[in-house]
């Protein structure tokens, strides 16, 4: 599928990830709707690529309806679905008190990072399935998870159980999306520079980035981008996730 001239929705894109896939989309041609909590910054990035921006809870099923009509509104029918909204604060099974981990937080992370995913795909491709292909596809859905989804550390109970959930329903979901030409693809990206680690001194994120066989450093946000696009544009691309990781398997801790 090209790029150029195409509706997309990006989530979580007002910065990091799928503030870059936004970016990139555009640049590419892409009528691109940001999907983000983050009002401020969804807008001013918004603008800065020529975009739209819609305030999206992604697991609110009213929400994701209204934002996918409003982008439909605004840019036509979206072909094109790249889920990166995801949480992931740390919180240890037992803490240093002995007490067990937040019950509420694991579920918070699970349903953020792999219901919301799921709910923003299957909104949108109940919204595009009936439309006409585009030569042999009707779209694309790429959704983000995390190597800690094959290499959890310690911390990461709910971020990796929330990924490897991710992971786990690429597949089928593909195989059911088939009969209407719209293709499904994960992304597990390693250690990144986004936000998050913004935040460390340059010195922790030179000693992260060393932990990389090749090439030794943090991701850039751009690479992960490069990749969403290399997927839109290639259609044997499907139901399979892919690790974009510089060959690191993370430590237990």
């Amino acid at each position: 599928m090209k790029i150029e001239g195409q509706a997309a929705i990006v989530t979580g894109g007002a910065s990091g990830l799928g503030g870059a896939t936004a970016e990139r989309l555009a640049a590419g041609g892409a009528k691109v709707t940001i999907f983000d909590m983050n009002t401020e910054k969804g807008e001013a990035h918004a603008k800065a690529i020529g975009g739209a921006f819609c305030k999206v809870d992604v697991t609110n099923r009213a929400e994701v309806q209204e934002a996918i009509a409003a982008a439909e509104g605004m840019h036509g029918k979206a072909r094109i679905c790249v889920n990166c909204a995801g949480i992931g604060p740390p919180a240890k099974v037992v803490d240093r008190d002995g007490l067990a981990a937040s019950l509420d937080m694991f579920n918070t992370v699970v349903n953020v990072n792999l219901s919301g995913s799921f709910n923003v795909l299957s909104v949108f491709a109940a919204a595009l399935h009936k439309e006409d292909p585009l030569g042999e596809e009707r779209g694309v859905i790429i959704n983000t998870a995390s190597v800690a989804a094959y290499d959890g550390q310690i911390g990461q109970a709910a971020y990796a159980a929330s990924k490897g959930g991710v992971v786990g329903m690429t597949l089928p979901v593909a195989r059911e999306l088939a009969r209407y030409g719209i293709r499904v693809m994960t992304i597990a990206p390693g250690l990144f520079l986004t936000p998050l680690l913004e935040t460390l001194s340059e010195e922790i994120r030179a000693s992260l980035g060393a932990q990389v066989p090749f090439p030794s450093r943090l991701g850039a946000p751009a690479e992960f981008a490069q990749l969403v696009g290399s997927i839109i544009e290639n259609p044997m691309l499907n139901g399979e996730t892919i690790r974009l990781d510089g060959a690191i398997r993370m430590a237990p801790k």
